[in-house]
């Protein structure tokens, strides 16, 4: 118990070692290149309005394109995207049918509106982020200023129910605790890699180099995995603070909380020995700390209190709760740990879909016999 603390403890000083590194973007200025803004949609018809409409509000971008790909919706998404790009030229409409055979949804959608893009920047969005008027200028110019290849601006991430608040906020937390950015950002290392795909900033040629999206066209984290086959091409890329660029609430109740995490937990582990481990040791961190400070052990109150330190910390400086929520962190632990057994779960028995399809995971590497630069950025389709 003892040594769970004195790591715990560890963790804590490192994350505010990270809370001070996390890169921050600079003031808004005038961006002169183009700017290209991918955003993929799946039946997205309740929250199309609110991201487009704080896209188009974007300041300092006199070259922006926002280039929306409609992944065969059945809510009337297509019809309010229509509409969008009658009203505004700088909204390009596209509608595709069913990824072909070895992609899945999402990185289909991603590589056929890049390969339309004109912007020597390329800004990936989910429709769940909405972006500050400044937000999109100041991802592409903290991306120049730092020379990197990709920067993941991480987003304030919105929790409302009581499952989002115990959950959501491990996302942030797990990078600022466990990551050591500084040392990722310049490591060619898959394992010190982050991102997340609500917001990406890349540069458009570094893109094309790593072969785009077609390098992780079979890839559920298609955001850690694209970060990846980028510094497989020489690259270099980090997750940076996000935090008032724009605001993300992936998810609203627990059932949509429930099948989202169940989709990529099973693969962010590998296998089911990694995601064991994985757990295990933030049981070991956090979870047991806890149990034994309820017996009264010194031991115990240490680590648990380091473990509520850390989520603090990481909570203030990504702009989330800092009370009560980092009190519960040994039940988030041990909520994530339920959410990784239904991933598995499900994996195995066919049953992991997303959004009306069967999702099926793979190792990050290339599709056998084919180079990423071989392969076409635009699937076919």
């Amino acid at each position: 118990m003892r040594s769970a603390a004195v790591a715990s403890v560890c963790v804590a000083v490192h994350t505010a070692c990270n809370a001070r590194l996390l890169r921050v973007a600079p003031p808004a200025t005038t961006v002169p290149e183009g700017v290209s803004v991918i955003l993929p949609v799946r039946d997205e018809a309740g929250r199309l309005d609110g991201c487009l409409a704080a896209l188009l509000a974007a300041t300092h971008l006199p070259r922006l394109e926002i280039i929306v790909y409609d992944d065969e919706s059945t809510d009337g998404t297509d019809r309010l995207l229509a509409a969008w790009a009658d009203r505004d030229p700088r909204v390009v409409a596209l509608r595709g049918g069913a990824p072909p055979a070895g992609w899945l949804g999402k990185p289909h959608a991603c590589a056929r509106a890049a390969a339309l893009a004109r912007g020597s920047a390329l800004v990936f969005v989910d429709a769940d982020v909405t972006l500050a008027p400044d937000g999109l200028a100041r991802a592409v110019l903290l991306l120049r200023a730092t020379g990197l290849d990709l920067i993941s601006p991480y987003p304030r991430q919105a929790a409302g129910g009581t499952a989002e608040r115990l959950v959501q906020p491990l996302l942030s937390w797990l990078w600022l605790a466990l990551l050591p950015l500084r040392i990722a950002e310049r490591s060619p290392r898959p394992s010190l890699s982050a991102a997340g795909g609500q917001f990406l900033c890349v540069d458009a040629a570094a893109y094309r180099r790593a072969g785009g999206h077609a390098a992780v066209r079979d890839q559920i984290i298609e955001d850690v995995a694209l970060l990846r086959a980028v510094k497989r091409a020489g690259g270099r890329g980090v997750v940076t603070d996000g935090t008032p660029l724009a605001d993300n609430r992936m998810y609203t109740d627990w059932p949509s909380l429930r099948d989202g995490y169940a989709k990529s937990l099973a693969a962010a582990g590998g296998s089911p020995a990694a995601s064991a481990a994985q757990v295990g040791l933030l049981g070991w961190l956090y979870v047991l700390p806890a149990l034994a400070a309820l017996r009264g052990r010194p031991a115990g109150v240490l680590g648990y209190l380091a473990g509520v330190t850390s989520r603090t910390i990481a909570a203030r400086r990504t702009g989330g709760r800092v009370w009560p929520d980092p009190l519960a962190h040994p039940v988030s632990i041990g909520l994530l740990g339920y959410l990784t057994t239904v991933s598995w779960w499900r994996r195995r028995r066919g049953q992991a879909t997303w959004k009306g399809r069967p999702v099926t995971a793979s190792t990050d590497r290339w599709t056998p016999g084919v180079h990423p630069m071989e392969h076409p950025e635009q699937p076919p389709g």
